[in-house]
């Protein structure tokens, strides 16, 4: 239920907390929480790791062609097709150029887990450079910049006005042509035309996402007849321990907020 003005009346004035088990909080509209004098609590640090794993195992999925590989067993076609050696080949990690859009508390620890399989080189984006990316030898670099040397362009960014629709038909156009790209933040982040523009006329080489608009994306929706394209349904933070850790945490803040007491987590 998105918390908007609307849903803030039928509430009324006894209304003294809002909590909400997610990192985004594009669905409450903090001014007028603010105005009204309602505390909004929200769930980040805890998902973290969580959402890294994600992002890693969409990168190698989709690199080392899984869906299609779990196809060819499933379907039979494995054991009879073996024209030559390079069937079903994907792309390795190791000597790569990693790009990472948005090197917040996701995205260097996704940046951590892949410095692991040995990249040539880790780029990042965002508003500005980070000491902490020092730690893995990491290079700032314009967005544009980051969009024409990378093999795999990450997205862990945080969504909002200026970020919506970051990665459309510009941005995949600067993309390298055997690119892979991954997003684990929101949805709006991406202009799904351009992206499956992009996908079946070979301008990028495959594509991972966990977040589409809307969600659920509709079976038949047409980025799901690409071979190219990977989609799990919004799993970045699933995991037993994460998710009772949200809950935890939504749980306190609502506590917190019910007593008058400051917010563990406050969204403002």
């Amino acid at each position: 239920m998105p918390i908007i003005k609307e849903t803030l009346d039928i509430f009324g004035p006894q209304l003294k907390v809002v909590g909400t088990m997610s990192v985004g909080l594009e669905h409450i509209d903090l001014v007028e929480c603010q105005k009204r004098g309602v505390k909004v609590g929200y769930t980040p640090n805890v998902l973290t790791e969580s959402v890294a794993e994600v992002a890693v195992t969409l990168t190698l999925a989709t690199a080392r062609r899984l869906e299609e590989a779990f196809q060819a067993v499933r379907s039979g076609v494995w054991g009879t097709k073996w024209e030559n050696a390079l069937w079903m080949t994907g792309k390795q990690i190791f000597g790569s150029v990693i790009g990472i859009v948005g090197l917040g508390r996701i995205g260097i620890a996704t940046a951590k887990r892949l410095a692991a399989f040995q990249p040539a080189k880790i780029v990042y984006t965002g508003n500005s450079p980070k000491v902490y990316a020092e730690d893995i030898g990491a290079v700032f670099l314009s967005f544009e910049e980051l969009l024409e040397v990378s093999d795999y362009v990450i997205a862990t960014c945080s969504i909002n006005e200026t970020s919506k629709g970051l990665f459309g038909a510009e941005a995949f156009k600067r993309m390298k042509p055997s690119a892979i790209f991954i997003n684990v933040t929101r949805g709006a982040l991406v202009d799904q035309e351009a992206l499956y523009d992009a996908l079946s006329n070979n301008k990028i080489a495959a594509a991972g996402l966990d977040v589409t608009t809307p969600e659920p994306l509709p079976p038949d929706h047409k980025l799901l007849s690409l071979r190219n394209f990977i989609l799990t349904p919004h799993i970045g933070s699933a995991t037993t321990a994460t998710r009772n850790a949200m809950c935890e945490l939504t749980v306190d803040n609502i506590l917190a907020g019910l007593s008058n007491q400051p917010l563990p987590s406050p969204a403002f």
